[in-house]
């Protein structure tokens, strides 16, 4: 267990307080976020960019979703704790401990999912405030430039924000995938746990879609 949130509480902190987060995937589409709303700034027609946040909003509460789906599952194996552990009785590569074992491990589980479900329903409530900031983004020609600039950056930082959030509820339900080797056994927490972070490294700084963006920042 301590492989386990050491692996997912130091991911978190690489990817968003060292100085290793502005290398990574979501560091390099931060800067482009900011980019985005500065040109945003720039255009008088701005349905284009209302479309791009609802998509944003969209993705959240489906995810959201899938985290009070996640939920309602561990409700329902807790109270099925008979049936799963008579299951389970009979397949020699799981062990099963004790019943109040078991009920614990649920129990984590489901603390994780609800981790998850409340980033993703704070990040909706973030792009919906990065949304009236950007509504509050003032015209070409209506203001200074230097005003407009401000009011942008500050919609793109809302952005950025929101998307910290939606991004660690992503993560909470990666790692809620790798706590379910606990049911198996602490080995093989440790072997799911290290799969799921040699996963989300690869991802946020082996990846081609950070390639794409590192070569975008280039030229």
């Amino acid at each position: 267990m301590g492989v386990f949130l050491i692996f997912w509480l130091g991911f978190e902190f690489v990817i968003d307080h060292s100085q290793m987060r502005h290398k990574s995937l979501s560091g390099l589409l931060a800067h482009k976020r900011r980019e985005w709303m500065l040109s945003f700034a720039e255009r008088e027609l701005r349905m284009f960019d209302e479309g791009i946040l609802s998509g944003l909003q969209a993705g959240t509460g489906f995810m959201g979703t899938i985290s009070v789906f996640a939920i309602g599952g561990c409700f329902a194996l807790l109270n099925s704790t008979d049936v799963v552990l008579s299951i389970f009785a009979n397949l020699e590569v799981i062990s099963v401990d004790i019943r109040g074992s078991w009920q614990v491990k649920i129990i984590g589980l489901t603390f994780i999912f609800v981790y998850s479900f409340f980033k993703f329903a704070w990040a909706y409530r973030l792009f919906n405030y990065c949304g009236i900031l950007m509504g509050a983004v003032r015209m070409p020609g209506k203001a200074l430039p230097e005003e407009i600039r401000k009011q942008a950056l500050l919609a793109a930082e809302m952005n950025i924000t929101a998307s910290k959030h939606f991004t660690a509820g992503i993560r909470g339900i990666f790692f809620g995938f790798a706590f379910l080797g606990w049911l198996i056994g602490p080995y093989v927490l440790i072997g799911s746990t290290l799969c799921v972070a040699f996963v989300l490294f690869r991802r946020q700084f082996l990846s081609k879609a950070r390639k794409i963006l590192l070569d975008a920042s280039l030229t």
